[in-house]
């Protein structure tokens, strides 16, 4: 454990070495998946692990869910016991996901077209949830739940729709119990990579891929009533090609880790590395994640996740930087599992009190409010 630690600490100072810098204790919330599927429930979780599927070794088939009305309920509620120096409670930039797969459609067309519905459809499918697009609504109110934009869909639609014609037994079975693609069966260490929605292997599939995220970005500004001015490729997954598009659309900051991979026709990837406050050739500025608060993952065995995210706090704003955090949906989701949501809001809650006293000057906002500080001091 120890020199993993130490390895950390010293990617951490990397990933802060380079780009724009300011005094101002400055922390960010940003947090992907909302509105999208993916374990349908505790029941389909079982047959999954009954028909040989390792649901229970990967955290996003074990926890991961379309948030009900209590995961919503209690995750703001907590949010709204704590203040910054301006009176802003702490926020979470929601990176949502706009339609799901319409599994009935589909089936109905024999898996010769692809169908989807908006994420407030698939609400009303499921038996907790119908309610939670009025709860996020006042989340957004409250101004502890900002929308931003991931995707069209989590899902890699030309490799979901080219295994179900082949007949991929896999495939299958997730389909027939409503999930976005599956993780290879009595396999433990390949996770679901159906989800890779911008992953592309030829021109083709890349101009199709880049057709399905502009459409997002439309419904996205149709729903909230106002444009993404940030994005997060899913899966960290991302052309260059495309920044131009969504430049078009309106997007000025590209969340992400320092490192972005850019899918070459094939398997392989080209790395790009990111600092904060880098511009394109768009000049959209890049934001770039530097702490970790995921009690979910249990990243490399850590068993102290909010003292792992203090300690990233702590080497970012001792570099003058903002401290961006990474904090996924599947943390709070409670609809799988109950225990999944209580301890990550216990740890939450200590993390949020810790930062209070340790940084009484800290400033909540989110990711597009951090892009245009940064635009307009650069």
């Amino acid at each position: 454990m120890l020199p993993y630690l130490l390895k950390h600490t010293v990617s951490r100072i990397v990933t802060n070495l380079k780009g724009w810098i300011t005094d101002r204790k400055i922390i960010v919330i940003e947090s992907d998946d909302w509105g999208s599927i993916r374990m349908p429930s505790s029941e389909i979780y079982n047959k999954c692990l009954k028909a040989g599927f390792p649901v229970d070794q990967e955290p996003y088939e074990r926890y991961d869910c379309l948030e009900s009305e209590e995961d919503l309920d209690h995750l703001f509620d907590l949010l709204l016991d704590f203040k910054d120096k301006k009176g802003n409670p702490p926020l979470i930039t929601a990176n949502c996901v706009v339609g799901n797969p319409d599994f009935s459609r589909i089936r109905d067309d024999n898996f010769e077209k692809y169908h989807y519905e908006i994420f407030t459809e698939t609400y009303k499918k499921y038996p907790k949830h119908s309610n939670s697009s009025i709860i996020r609504e006042r989340g957004i109110e409250a101004k502890v739940f900002h929308p931003q934009y991931h995707c069209r869909e989590h899902l890699n639609v030309s490799r979901f729709m080219n295994d179900l014609r082949g007949k991929v037994n896999d495939v299958l079975f997730g389909f027939e119990h409503n999930m976005p693609g599956c993780i290879p069966r009595m396999t433990y260490s390949i996770g679901n990579s159906y989800v890779e929605a911008t992953r592309f292997i030829s021109s083709s599939d890349k101009q199709e891929k880049l057709n399905y995220f502009l459409e997002g970005l439309e419904i996205f500004e149709s729903i909230h009533g106002f444009k993404s001015k940030s994005i997060i490729p899913p899966n960290y997954v991302w052309s260059p090609d495309f920044n131009q598009p969504v430049d078009n659309k309106g997007v000025s900051y590209i969340q992400g880790l320092r490192k972005m991979w850019e899918p070459k026709n094939g398997k392989s990837s080209d790395t790009h590395f990111r600092y904060l406050g880098k511009r394109n050739q768009q000049g959209q500025i890049d934001l770039v994640r530097n702490a970790t608060f995921e009690p979910s993952l249990g990243i490399k065995g850590i068993t102290d996740p909010v003292n792992y995210c203090l300690k990233d706090i702590e080497i970012a704003f001792s570099m003058r930087k903002p401290a961006i955090l990474s904090s996924h949906r599947l943390n709070y989701m409670g609809f799988i599992d109950l225990s999944n949501r209580d301890n990550s809001l216990k740890q939450l809650r200590i993390l949020l009190s810790e930062v209070a006293k340790r940084w009484p000057d800290v400033e909540y906002m989110s990711s597009d409010q951090l892009g245009s500080i940064i635009q307009m001091n650069a």
